[in-house]
């Protein structure tokens, strides 16, 4: 991926920083507000996918979006009309913020932003993680990625 300075960042959080709990299901877990810059000039929309390696069963998927649009450098906090939202792993639509079992130590989410070479990833509302998967499949120009931390009591 040749674009090596895409970047994502939230003003909610530093990179390898706390998420901050308004964000999570112990507050009003509402998305954090996201932006990004130095976007390869080819790109046409966008696609986002957050996870935990971390998790008790293994990688767990907190949002999907796609189809982002190109023009659009910024998520605002609590985003539910932007893109098309593929189902979480708790098995919702769009957001579902990080909710660790408690005592379970600090855990890792990882925002991924990825660059598309199309509008649109043909992704329906409320697909699989799968689906997502097989839709960006060979669609990536470059990724950016965020890491934010959060545990439980």
């Amino acid at each position: 991926m040749p674009e090596q300075n895409f970047t994502l960042t939230s003003p909610a959080f530093e990179e390898g920083q706390r998420i901050p709990p308004r964000h999570t299901c112990e507050g009003e877990d509402l998305s954090p507000r996201l932006e990004w810059s130095r976007v390869p000039a080819e790109t046409r929309s966008f696609a986002l996918i957050v996870e935990d390696p971390d998790a008790p069963d293994g990688l767990f998927t907190h949002w999907l979006l796609a189809d982002i649009p190109a023009d659009q450098h910024a998520l605002v906090e609590a985003d539910t009309t932007t893109g098309v939202a593929g189902r979480n792993d708790f098995q919702n639509p769009g957001w579902g913020g990080p909710c660790p079992p408690p005592g379970h130590g600090d855990h890792r989410y990882y925002f991924r932003l990825l660059a598309m070479d199309t509008e649109s990833i043909g992704l329906q509302p409320g697909a699989s993680k799968e689906d997502f998967e097989k839709a960006v499949d060979g669609h990536i120009l470059a990724e950016a990625r965020l890491m934010g931390r959060f545990k439980r009591g």
